[in-house]
């Protein structure tokens, strides 16, 4: 009878082909920041798509109520490089959506997601005026990625014609690219190519759909299914 266990020699090849797979794979990243924020973004973009799989927003009462998908959105505010994931809400004076993520200082009406890892806490990067009076203490840090790991650069390319950097999921897990307060219709800026998102841990370089150095790691989200992956 054949014997179902490892021999020494078996083990000793899974031994070199690690080390070849993490020689050939893991300096491409040059940095371990690099690669720990671009594994963060992607379970965070997964998990939007999550939350709009979920939270199907149609309405037949609201006219507008494919602004309330959720998304996330990169942000330059208060000097730093972070982003966030919301769904957005009308105003109850104008109905009108405002691209701001909101939430009251008691936090009973929050349009931010809550961290699944710590839910005091909310799924946004830097403090605005329009989310609790820029109190900091329900902020995660993490999402900070110029302060937590060194990004200093990102694009976001491809998708269609929109140069924003706001990417939200319809209840089918389609992306879509645009500022998302601007949508005209529930089909408008629907992503009819893939979405590259491209962290940067110096000023980016070369095309923005590849990582042209070991400071560059780039991120796509696939059109229709909204697949997403590393590069």
């Amino acid at each position: 009878m054949k014997k179902s266990a490892f021999t020494m020699m078996e083990l000793i090849f899974v031994i070199i082909v690690i080390g070849i797979l993490s020689a050939v794979f893991i300096p491409r990243f040059g940095q371990n920041n690099l690669s720990q924020a671009a594994n963060q973004l992607i379970s965070h973009i997964r998990y939007t798509q999550h939350l709009a799989l979920m939270d199907d927003k149609y309405d037949p009462d609201v006219q507008y109520w494919y602004k309330q998908r959720w998304q996330i959105s990169f942000s330059t505010a208060n000097s730093t490089l972070s982003y966030m994931i919301f769904s957005d809400s009308p105003s109850l004076l104008t109905g009108a959506y405002d691209g701001n993520p909101g939430a009251n200082v008691t936090y009973t009406d929050v349009e931010v997601a809550t961290n699944p890892l710590n839910k005091t806490n909310y799924l946004i990067g830097t403090s605005y005026a329009s989310f609790a009076n820029s109190d900091t203490s329900r902020l995660t840090s993490n999402l900070d990625l110029q302060k937590k790991y060194g990004i200093v650069d990102l694009k976001v390319t491809g998708g269609n014609s929109s140069t924003a950097k706001n990417i939200s999921f319809d209840h089918l897990g389609r992306p879509y690219l645009g500022v998302i307060e601007n949508f005209i219709s529930p089909q408008d800026h629907l992503a009819t190519g893939q979405i590259y998102i491209k962290l940067c841990t110096t000023t980016c370089t070369g095309s923005n759909s590849t990582a042209n150095s070991n400071s560059e790691a780039v991120i796509v989200i696939e059109p229709e299914t909204g697949y997403v992956h590393l590069l």
